[in-house]
C-alpha cells in the first residue's frame, strides 16, 4: 500500500489516498483515538470514486465521529481503471433495455454483476489485508453499502467481516440468492421504496433469503439517493453495537 496524499477534513478526520497494486483507494481515520479503531469498508456503485466522493466522504465522517476508520477502493472497470469488453457490453445491453422500456433479462444481470463480484471481492480482501496491517486500525470489520451482491459475497467468504449494512438498489443475479442463504453475520439492510432503478421485489426476496439470525430491513420512502439521515444514524448505531 502506497499513500499518495494526506489532508485533514473540516471535522479533523484524516483522509489519506492510496494505491494498492495500482488500485486507487481512500482511508479515513478519526482525529484522535485512544485505542485502535474498528474498520468499516465503504461499498459503492461502479460509477468511479471521483463521482462518488462527496457521498463516500460524508459517510466516512459519520464513521469517524463514532470512532471508526473507513476505507474504500475503486471498483474494477470504474474511474481510471482499465475497462473490460464484457462489462462494457453488459452496460450497453442494460441501457438499451431500460431505454426501450423492456424488462432487464437474467442474462444481462448475470453479465453485469457476477464478473464484477468475482473481480471485486478478492481486491477488497487484499485491501483489508493491507489496512489491518496499519497502526491504529484493528478489527472487527464492517461492510457498508453496495453493490449488494459484493456485500453478500464478502459476508460469506471473509471471516474478518463481523457485521454489514447492505444498500438495496442494484440488480441481483439469481445465483446470489443461494449465497445469501449462507450469510450468518448480523445485517442491517436499507431499501429506498421508490427507487426507480431497483427491483423492489427482488430486494425483498433477497432479504428473505439471507440466512442471518439477526437481520433488519429498514425501508423508507424516496428515490435512490434520498436515504434520510435518520436511516444513516440507525446504520451507525448498528455498527456501534457490533463493532465497538
Amino acid at each position: 500500500m502506497h499513500f499518495t496524499s494526506e489532508r485533514r477534513l473540516d471535522d479533523n478526520t484524516l483522509e489519506r489516498r492510496f494505491t494498492l497494486d495500482d488500485i486507487p483507494g481512500i482511508l479515513w481515520t478519526p482525529a484522535a483515538a485512544s485505542a485502535p479503531a474498528p474498520l468499516i469498508l465503504l461499498g459503492h456503485p461502479p460509477l468511479g470514486l471521483h463521482k462518488m466522493y462527496p457521498r463516500l466522504a460524508d459517510r466516512a465522517r459519520h464513521c469517524a465521529a463514532e470512532g471508526f476508520a473507513a476505507a474504500t477502493i475503486e471498483l474494477p472497470g470504474s474511474g481510471d481503471r482499465a475497462r473490460w469488453a464484457a462489462a462494457e457490453q453488459a452496460r450497453a445491453d442494460l441501457r438499451q433495455a431500460l431505454q426501450a422500456g423492456e424488462p432487464v433479462s437474467d442474462e444481462i444481470v448475470d453479465a453485469l454483476i457476477l464478473p464484477l463480484v468475482d473481480k471485486a471481492v478478492p481486491e477488497w480482501q487484499s485491501a483489508l489485508d493491507a489496512l489491518l496491517a496499519l497502526p491504529g486500525i484493528d478489527g472487527p470489520v464492517g461492510y457498508s453499502g453496495g453493490v449488494i451482491s459484493i456485500g453478500v459475497r464478502l459476508a460469506v467468504v471473509e471471516p474478518r467481516i463481523a457485521a454489514a449494512v447492505l444498500f438495496a438498489g442494484s440488480f441481483v443475479p439469481l445465483a446470489m440468492f443461494e449465497e445469501a442463504r449462507q450469510v450468518t453475520i448480523p445485517l442491517h439492510v436499507l431499501l429506498q421504496w421508490d427507487d426507480a432503478g431497483n427491483d423492489r421485489q427482488a430486494a425483498l426476496d433477497l432479504f428473505d433469503a439471507l440466512g442471518s439470525e439477526e437481520k433488519t430491513l429498514e425501508a423508507n420512502m424516496g428515490g435512490h439517493t434520498g436515504v434520510p439521515q435518520f436511516a444513516g444514524d440507525a446504520a451507525t448505531r448498528f455498527f456501534t453495537r457490533h463493532l465497538s
